[in-house]
């Protein structure tokens, strides 16, 4: 590992900034919905058995290909391909810098969308709207919508300028910390309402037949490849911030587990809370910007617990957009030799020019987030396993994610990384693509 590059002073702190990219937006919209859609507590079978046998391995190699180069997807993909006598590997890296850069925009705008609901949840006159519906929709009005989007990007801009450290260690000690204690007292506060039994019931009460059914299993396992990251980019450039004493099985598993507690108590927080008042519990942006204010609104104490699961919500968006945005400034300092500030300046500020468009319009969102995600998005997570699965001798990549563990892991690991991994991997590309799964 480079003796210059930055790294991250403890493993918890490394841990924790890995959680708060896995746990993002997807975890508050999207699994609270699969998880009553297709089986309730029956769906957390195909669902737990995909994170921890896939999703285990996924991060043990990028965070094995990470601290064995000291280099983010560019570098590292050069490094294993050279050995081996090609000589594209730079080509190859820059897949997964280029889609982060795209995620980057959609995702800066939708954070910007969180930014300003907190900034609104202040005010009690906030639960006074008539209607969050078109409330939503003045989102997208021009001035507003740049400004809005402004402003998360100098949050975020601010924060990766300070470093590795200081910068996506520090807020992340605080931030995670802090989300879990919100979803914390919201599972109770939601617990506590009339009728939310039934939301209870709707997500934990078992419908094994949904187990007899593709969809079903196809579901957990896109919900389970991107619920902790898998791309290629993030989890490499975090990966590469290691000392070579941390524990890569270990902090695997443990963002893996942390990533499926948030998801599950993001569920238990919002559906209990939706089925009390009777609203549709649909996925999507609108569950949070349309159904839970209208929630709060309905719920005695409404404005303290709206400004808590806003706060909460903008502290999962911006770890997670902090960790996809760091992907492309390092590449930025990789490939053009340039300090982390300038790096940071230069791809906020293309971030905030590219993200206009998407900012005001959001038919335009809908489709490049589509595109991105189901066409683009899972070609990274295969790459990322072919080059450290395939290409670099498995038993030298076993050896470099046991290098500081404590418990390594076996011979008997390898076929799983190298058959399976990549063979579900390739399955992930050809269901995204075939039934917009994932």
């Amino acid at each position: 590992m480079s003796n210059n590059r930055e790294h991250f002073n403890t493993q918890i702190g490394f841990i924790l900034a890995c959680v708060g990219s896995a746990v993002g937006l997807g975890n508050l919209w999207l699994f609270p919905w699969r998880l009553g859609q297709y089986g309730g507590a029956a769906f957390l079978i195909p669902y737990l058995l995909f994170v921890y046998l896939i999703g285990v391995t996924g991060l043990m190699g990028e965070y094995g290909l990470g601290r064995m180069t000291g280099k983010g997807p560019m570098g590292a993909y050069d490094h294993v391909l050279r050995k081996r006598g090609f000589l594209f590997g730079r080509t190859m890296g820059t897949y997964p810098v280029i889609i982060t850069f795209l995620i980057t925009i959609f995702y800066s705008v939708v954070t910007a969308w969180v930014v300003r609901y907190v900034w609104e949840a202040i005010f009690p006159s906030f639960l006074d709207k008539p209607d969050f519906g078109a409330h939503f929709n003045e989102l997208f009005e021009t001035s507003p919508a740049i400004i809005w989007l402004g402003v998360c990007l100098l949050i975020i801009g601010l924060i990766l300028g300070r470093g590795v450290t200081k910068g996506i260690e520090g807020i992340n000690r605080i931030i995670m910390p802090a989300l879990f204690l919100v979803l914390l007292i919201m599972i109770v506060r939601s617990a506590t309402l009339p009728g939310a039994g039934k939301g209870f019931e709707y997500l934990l009460s078992p419908d094994w037949s949904q187990l007899t059914k593709p969809i079903t299993w196809a579901m957990a396992l896109g919900q389970a490849f991107f619920s902790v990251s898998l791309m290629g980019a993030a989890m490499v450039v975090y990966g590469s911030y290691l000392s070579r004493d941390t524990d890569v099985p270990y902090s695997s598993f443990l963002t893996a587990s942390f990533d499926t507690v948030a998801a599950l108590a993001a569920a238990l927080v919002i559906i209990p809370a939706v089925f009390a008042f009777g609203i549709d519990p649909a996925a999507g942006p609108p569950l949070v910007f349309v159904t839970m204010p209208e929630v709060f609104k309905n719920m005695p104490g409404g404005y303290i617990f709206s400004m808590m699961f806003f706060v909460g919500v903008l502290f999962a968006a911006i770890s997670s957009l902090m960790s996809i945005m760091e992907v492309v400034v390092d590449g930025f300092m990789d490939q053009f030799n340039t300090s982390r500030k300038f790096s940071v300046a230069i791809v906020a500020t293309l971030a905030f020019i590219l993200g206009i468009p998407l900012a005001v319009d959001l038919d335009n969102l809908s489709l490049i987030v589509d595109f991105v995600s189901i066409y683009l998005m899972p070609i990274g997570a295969v790459l990322a396993g072919v080059v450290f699965f395939a290409i670099n001798p498995i038993s030298e990549t076993r050896n470099e994610i046991n290098v500081g563990s404590k418990y390594p892991v076996g011979k008997w690991w390898e076929p799983i990384a190298r058959y399976i991994f990549i063979g579900v991997s390739l399955l992930v590309v050809i269901l995204q693509m075939l039934y917009q799964v994932g």
